[in-house]
């Protein structure tokens, strides 16, 4: 099968700091994969370089088959990539469905023109982008505050708003930066239902960075692990699970001397 996402050989250096360091993974349609790794193992710059975000200082990233090297950073949404953060970045005086609408943005052809007039075009994209959201805060189970401003809102309700604007922008690959991060029990595993939802309803791939280790097993078709910049290891959660230099990673040699018996298992 053709990846939907491609990166190779990617490395990002911030004046001799190499944060990234020559990682090559992909993503095939409908599939779920998580990059995980200790703090500080470059997981986030991976996914800037891969948005857009920060430019690589060498290797490529391709999306559906384009070389996404030069391609100015506000058209990686126009191109099929979407994104939550691990900082909420939504418009706090703004209510729910004003937040999701902005998600639509990327895809609204209309000119200043036939905006200021609002007929013709503007007004089908404006009805088409309105009947979206409505689908999506349905699908996102959250009818009750759609008109609620954001910032009055709960921090667990609050990442389901970026959900939905990522969602919005009708994405190819969405890709979620510590999704359950500050979650309860009840929110991590709501969030994990809709994640597979996404993946079989809208038939969007997921690449997710989680520290939630039990989410990462339960969800993930593969696991990329990073760990100082480097990818250190790759299979699917049973083999991940059993892999001695991603204990190694977590736990350091001496608690990989330590624990012996239970290193096999790296999440909860």
């Amino acid at each position: 099968m053709t990846a939907l996402l491609g990166v190779e050989a990617l490395t990002k250096t911030f004046r001799g700091l190499v944060a990234v360091n020559q990682i090559s993974l992909t993503v095939a349609p409908g599939e779920v994969c998580s990059v995980i790794g200790p703090n500080g193992a470059g997981k986030t710059t991976l996914f800037n370089l891969i948005t857009g975000v920060l430019r690589p200082s060498s290797g490529r990233i391709v999306l559906a088959g384009r070389d996404m090297a030069g391609v100015p950073s506000w058209r990686f949404a126009e191109c099929g990539i979407g994104r939550t953060f691990q900082n909420l970045a939504l418009f706090k005086h703004g209510t729910v469905v004003e937040n999701i609408l902005v998600g639509c943005h990327t895809h609204l052809k209309s000119g200043i023109l036939e905006g200021a007039v609002f007929f013709g075009r503007t007004r089908r994209e404006e009805i088409a982008a309105r009947a979206w959201v409505e689908d999506i805060i349905d699908f996102l189970e959250i009818e009750d505050i759609r008109d609620k401003v954001v910032g009055t809102l709960s921090y667990g309700q609050q990442k389901r708003v970026e959900l939905g604007r990522a969602l919005a922008s009708r994405p190819k690959l969405l890709l979620l930066d510590e999704m359950v991060s500050g979650m309860n029990q009840e929110e991590t595993e709501d969030i994990a239902r809709f994640i597979l939802d996404i993946r079989d309803d809208f038939g969007i791939a997921v690449l997710m960075i989680e520290h939630n280790m039990r989410i990462v097993m339960d969800i993930s078709d593969r696991v990329h692990v990073l760990d100082f910049g480097q990818k250190i290891a790759e299979g699917t959660p049973a083999e991940i699970s059993r892999d001695t230099a991603v204990a190694r990673a977590y736990f350091g040699a001496a608690g990989l001397e330590a624990r012996p018996a239970e290193v096999a298992h790296v999440g909860p």
